[in-house]
């Protein structure tokens, strides 16, 4: 098991008579993943409220704050039960078996034009055995061709604008391997989270990675290369980034500074702390299918 202490600052000027925002910052709670405990502090005192999407187990934050300055500060502790698969032995989920609920994640989506990567997509990975491995090869991919640039994307790239340029942050390297999965017939869906285990020499931010669905199951892939998905804690799940923006900010409301991200892992009795594994790995506690064995503490 793993725990994860994690610390959010977030700062914003008001210049319209009142500021409404929509957070998506609070950890998902799963049948993987407890949030053992949390607090949010908002400057004004203004009230707050946190909702739970039914499907996605989303937490939106919501706020109306008034005209002037706003700070919000999110701590939490987290729990993350992980399990591992052999990627040799993990195949492809035919289509006429997917669970219905999950064919969206095969169609193509705002950030993630897969209709129109078939042939590119079938052209490059095409010939590999279907299975975890042509996933992992795709994600390797994006790593090897898509450089980490903080200054070579906006809000409004897309997975092929991304691929023309061959460049991005790690929100654009999600969407390219999710694009490409969904071309190739593979279930793929955008995940939120706090980057834990990257470059040590940026500051931490908050983080976007991949799941694709195999074998019955949602396998977690780092198509930036820079994290240790061991140390992910889920926050936001969705078709991307249009789903799971971590702020949404509604009347004449500036950031003035980015955000500060904190992810603490916790030693102890009975916990681990994250570290790289050469297996597959999903804290995909809720879907059908053979049961993953733990990992050792």
């Amino acid at each position: 098991m793993i725990r994860l202490d994690l610390h959010f600052e977030l700062d914003y000027r008001i210049d319209s008579p009142f500021g409404d925002f929509v957070f998506n910052i609070q950890p998902a709670q799963t049948a993987a993943q407890r949030v053992l405990q949390e607090r949010v502090v908002v400057t004004p005192d203004v009230p707050w409220r946190s909702d739970t999407l039914a499907g996605s187990r989303n937490r939106l934050l919501r706020v109306r704050a008034p005209q002037g300055n706003f700070h919000l500060t999110y701590t939490a502790s987290v729990t993350i039960e992980h399990g591992i698969g052999d990627p040799a032995l993990i195949e492809e989920t035919p289509v006429d078996e997917l669970p219905s609920e999950f064919l969206c994640y095969l169609a193509p989506s705002r950030y993630c034009e897969s209709d129109r990567l078939l042939s590119w997509a079938d052209a490059e990975f095409g010939h590999l055995p279907p299975g975890y491995a042509r996933a992992a090869a795709v994600a390797r991919w994006v790593q090897r061709h898509i450089a980490y640039s903080p200054y070579g994307s906006t809000t409004q790239t897309s997975a092929l604008d991304t691929l023309t340029d061959r460049v991005g942050v790690c929100r654009d390297q999600a969407h390219v391997m999710i694009a490409l999965c969904r071309a190739l017939s593979m279930p793929a869906r955008y995940v939120t989270g706090t980057d834990y285990g990257a470059d040590p020499t940026k500051a931490p931010d908050f983080h976007a990675y991949v799941e694709v669905y195999l074998g019955k199951r949602w396998y977690t892939f780092d198509a930036s290369g820079t994290g240790i998905p061991m140390g992910f804690v889920r926050i936001g799940t969705g078709r991307d980034a249009a789903d799971v923006p971590f702020a949404t900010l509604f009347g004449q409301v500036q950031a003035p500074f980015a955000p500060l991200v904190r992810a603490t892992a916790c030693g102890g009795p009975g916990l681990q702390l994250p570290v790289d594994v050469g297996h597959a790995l999903s804290t995909d506690g809720d879907s059908a299918g053979c049961h993953l064995a733990p990992i050792a503490a």
